[in-house]
């Protein structure tokens, strides 16, 4: 019997499935944030699934294969309702190192079908429902890599085509190649660059959004203290946002976020997925926040998200407290920012 609920869907783009509202991404529970708990992230992704969260994004390279590992073994040991209706989503192409640095990414097409079918493997499917390459490879052209993702769509191996941190022209230019269904691009109160011509070019396109780091990696989760010990290994260790005078500043944009979200009745990380989820309406494109839980309660606080109502006050005074541009240092380490063709 399917016991599984069900949350409101938006569908990916003009040619995308139809998803939950909001997607988990399991990034967290293998890579970048230091040591997970192997049983507490199945259980998070069963308690996922059992919520009604459909889409489950993961990359081939987090934890170098470990996540897609991970989401094997929580698909099959989930009630077969909930297996039926989850939805992937895989990056790929990032090249690693034994010891975990990251030396480029390959987007030939021998290479894209060749990540497909280890991830086929990893993950136990017969196909994958959105597959995209994590950064555009400077040294293939898109069109070369999308033109691949769709050899294995009309293969049955893939799907859909998704993009991932590109840039409008780039975006056009792989839509004009084969039906792309969505970008998946960081968005965020404090990440909103790509609103002045990355959003238009995706309305314009019939292109969704999936948009990671909605709580930029916890600094704007309300959980986050500026004498947090990090974890060895953690990523925001080396983030601009979380060093010295620009964490304090940005911990004070949350200070600010967490007044409105109490006149809410909210936590501040409902209100700041809520603000993500109300940018799908008021921007013309079918928006999916991820949220990056790795724990049970952190999923059911990013779920009661969408108890939350913002109402044109409301959106109003979010801008006040959090500015676009408010925010103190890049999203990324300089070196990783020069792979990011949506900063381009």
């Amino acid at each position: 019997m399917d016991t599984t609920n069900a949350l409101p869907t938006r569908k990916l783009g003009a040619t995308g499935p139809e998803v939950s509202v909001l997607g988990l991404g399991c990034m967290g529970m293998s890579a970048l944030y230091g040591e997970a708990d192997r049983a507490e992230s199945i259980a998070t992704i069963h308690a996922a699934l059992d919520a009604g969260v459909t889409l489950l994004d993961t990359g081939d390279f987090y934890g170098m294969g470990h996540n897609e590992l991970l989401i094997n073994e929580a698909l099959r040991t989930a009630p077969a309702g909930a297996r039926e209706k989850a939805l992937t989503s895989v990056k790929f192409g990032a090249l690693r190192t034994v010891e975990g640095g990251f030396t480029g990414y390959d987007g030939r097409p021998a290479a894209v079908k060749n990540f497909a079918a280890y991830s086929l493997q990893r993950l136990g499917l017969d196909h994958i429902d959105v597959y995209r390459i994590a950064r555009v490879d400077p040294d293939v052209p898109v069109e070369e890599t999308v033109g691949a993702i769709a050899e294995l769509v009309e293969a049955g191996h893939v799907r859909h085509i998704g993009l991932s941190e590109v840039g409008a022209d780039t975006l056009r230019r792989a839509a004009a190649v084969a039906p792309i269904a969505d970008l998946q691009i960081e968005y965020s109160l404090i990440s909103r660059g790509i609103e002045e011509r990355i959003l238009p070019a995706a309305r314009e396109l019939g292109i969704g959004i999936t948009a990671y780091g909605v709580l930029s990696r916890g600094l704007i989760s309300g959980h986050f203290s500026g004498d947090r010990a990090l974890a060895p290994g953690d990523f925001r260790g080396m983030s601009p946002r979380f060093q010295g005078e620009n964490l304090r500043h940005n911990l004070g944009l949350v200070e600010r976020l967490r007044a409105v979200a109490g006149r809410k009745g909210a936590t501040v990380a409902q209100t700041a997925i809520a603000w993500v989820l109300a940018q799908g309406g008021l921007r013309g494109v079918d928006l999916v926040p991820l949220v990056g839980a790795r724990r049970r309660d952190r999923l059911a606080e990013a779920l009661g998200a969408l108890d939350v109502t913002l109402d044109a006050a409301d959106l109003a005074a979010i801008e006040e407290a959090v500015p676009a541009g408010a925010a103190a240092g890049e999203r990324y380490p300089e070196a990783q920012m020069a792979h990011l063709d949506s900063e381009h």
